[in-house]
């Protein structure tokens, strides 16, 4: 039997689904900044928590592909790079599956159609940050995705749910560490947003779009 957490399960019917294909199967837990392993037959699927998938260019920089939350998946089948990286932003538990799996349920073949879908909206609006000629504006608009994606409600604003690096901002819009350090400090001064005691940012209720 699979143990979601109650509080991030998938959706009802996949669920479902999943613990009836896979009743003997454990999930896979990996802790907060691990690496998970990932093979050419093989696609996992998230039941808790968040994964980040990352590619590097060939400087050397690593830079963010997209966030994968619970009931979406991830894996090498569903990417044509070279370099793919897929590493726990939190505390995760996740289920694999096998290309043979999917193609044994149309039913889960389905289900994780739909969760791909998701995934490529997220990733359209990741390439779309670069239209911005601002950096600032580039910033701001991926910290909104970040919001929509893992925001959590809090008291006067939304908490993002991961902790990404200055260094992984400025590499998903195309710029440099020092820049995202000082736009985030100016952002702070205009009470635009915070970062809470446990170094999450918080984006503050009344001066965004909630």
């Amino acid at each position: 039997m699979l143990n979601f957490p109650a509080t991030v399960l998938p959706s009802f019917d996949q669920r479902y689904l999943l613990e009836e294909l896979y009743r003997e199967r454990e999930l896979r837990s990996f802790t907060n900044g691990a690496s998970i392993p990932i093979a050419p037959e093989e696609i996992w699927l998230v039941c808790r928590g968040v994964v980040q998938l990352s590619t590097l260019y060939s400087s050397g920089d690593e830079v963010l592909l997209g966030l994968v939350g619970p009931s979406m998946p991830f894996g090498l089948p569903l990417s044509s790079l070279d370099s793919y990286f897929a590493t726990a932003l939190s505390s995760v538990d996740l289920l694999r599956l096998t290309l043979q799996d999917l193609e044994q349920s149309a039913a889960l073949a389905q289900g994780i159609f739909r969760q791909l879908s998701r995934r490529l909206s997220q990733t359209e609006a990741i390439l779309a940050l670069v239209g911005h000629r601002r950096v600032e504006a580039r910033l701001r608009h991926l910290l909104f995705l970040l919001k929509d994606e893992v925001g959590q409600p809090v008291e006067g604003g939304i908490r993002l749910g991961v902790k990404l690096t200055h260094q992984q901002l400025a590499n998903t819009i195309g710029t440099t560490r020092v820049t995202v350090t000082r736009l985030l400090r100016k952002l702070q001064n205009e009470q635009w947003m915070k970062v809470d005691r446990s170094r999450h940012i918080v984006l503050i209720a009344d001066r965004i779009l909630v």
